[in-house]
């Protein structure tokens, strides 16, 4: 099968294949912390969202017990 022009300018060359595997290689630390400080973000949201619960369950409790003193 006969490669187009357009399809062999898009080859990529040996050297080139080299670079970007020197950046790759660079990138691999920088990744990692990205991923570490996501994994940080994502586990206070999801301790924020239990947090929010529990807090509009007690807020409701406080609220039947104000409204009963009231009554009174």
């Amino acid at each position: 099968m006969p490669l187009t022009p357009e399809q062999f300018n898009r080859l990529v060359t040996k050297d080139e294949f080299n670079e970007l595997k020197k950046d790759f290689k660079k990138m691999d630390g920088k990744i990692d912390k990205i991923l570490t400080s996501v994994d940080g973000i994502a586990k206070r949201h999801e301790d924020f969202e239990t947090e929010l619960a529990a807090n509009q369950g007690a807020h409701d409790r406080f609220e039947t017990r104000i409204k009963r003193l009231e009554k009174v």
